[in-house]
């Protein structure tokens, strides 16, 4: 058991940045990029074939980052901003053509065989340590994690202190009120794509990293980031990073009962989180309480007293 549970935990720093683009993307442009997974592994790939070439996969990756930022900013201005103008529902058949695009891609370019960079790790892949109870943890998830809890905190650091993150937090709290404060909302748009397609590579990049890829893998990599979002709130990097954890946790816990709890343990925690958001929204349209304790709250507070004179 607890081993189960230092493995979920390690498991969720993965899982927390591979939904902090999607969270981010949908946000401040309110897109459901169905082709997050498939940008994931397109960012694997390019590190795996820079590596392939001869360099470290932490140089490969210095490279390919950058790269995927352009690559999201263009997407943005050339394909997204254009079909947001049609509605919601056009967006999201594009990126599902451009999710069936890239998978295709990579296995023309690569073949159906898995890859890893476990070869450019050497002797780090398959070391672990050891902690009391005889618990073992590779050192390879461990340092993900710690990568993912530096990047999630860098990118809120970026969001409170700079100008463009103050620039993208207007954007997506009000759209019209930051335009007419000066605000380039397409300018905006073209940046949070472009650093949440960034993200999406570099957990492609962890992924090859702690395990293997293959060119079909995204549609499962977006389910695990989509439910991450949704178990920890939308807007919130931290809560994506709770959420990556409590997905991971679930996963972990369930693969003790079955091999197959592996991924019914989180598909069941997010039908439970997202069924919790629904019939509180339900409850809060009708000006009633979610839960029952909040009606004993609201009941029992100062405000809640009838006032002297008034029926």
């Amino acid at each position: 058991m607890t081993d189960a549970i230092v493995q979920g935990v390690l498991l969720g720093g993965y899982y927390a940045v591979l939904a902090a683009g999607l969270s981010l993307m949908f946000g401040v442009m309110r897109i459901i990029n169905l082709a997050h997974g498939d940008l994931a592994i397109l960012g694997a790939y390019g590190v795996l074939a820079l590596t392939s070439a001869g360099l470290p996969w932490w140089g490969a990756a210095l490279l390919v980052l950058p790269v995927m930022a352009v690559v999201g900013a263009l997407l943005q201005r050339w394909v997204l901003a254009r079909t947001l103008r049609a509605g919601v529902l056009l967006p999201l058949l594009v990126t599902i053509g451009l999710g069936a695009l890239l998978q295709n891609l990579l296995y023309g370019v690569f073949g159906s065989d898995t890859r890893s960079l476990a070869d450019a790790l050497g002797p780090l892949s398959w070391a672990s340590w050891t902690l009391p109870g005889g618990i073992v943890v590779g050192q390879v998830p461990v340092l993900t994690l710690g990568l993912g809890i530096a990047v999630l905190a860098s990118l809120q650091l970026m969001l409170k202190r700079t100008r463009l993150g103050r620039a993208i937090r207007a954007a997506a709290s009000d759209p019209e009120a930051a335009a007419l404060n000066g605000v380039d909302a397409a300018r905006v748009h073209r940046a949070a794509a472009g650093i949440a397609v960034a993200l999406a590579a570099l957990a492609g990049t962890m992924l090859a990293l702690r395990a293997t890829v293959e060119p079909y893998a995204g549609p499962l990599l977006l389910i695990s980031a989509f439910e991450a979002v949704v178990i920890g709130g939308i807007g919130s990097l931290w809560g994506t990073l709770l959420g990556g954890i409590l997905l991971g946790l679930a996963q972990s816990l369930g693969a003790l009962v079955s091999p197959a709890g592996f991924q019914l343990g989180g598909h069941l925690l997010f039908l439970a989180v997202l069924g919790a958001r629904l019939w509180a929204q339900h409850r809060a349209a009708h000006g009633r309480p979610a839960w029952p304790w909040q009606a004993r709250r609201a009941a029992a507070s100062p405000s809640a007293a009838p006032v002297k004179g008034v029926v």
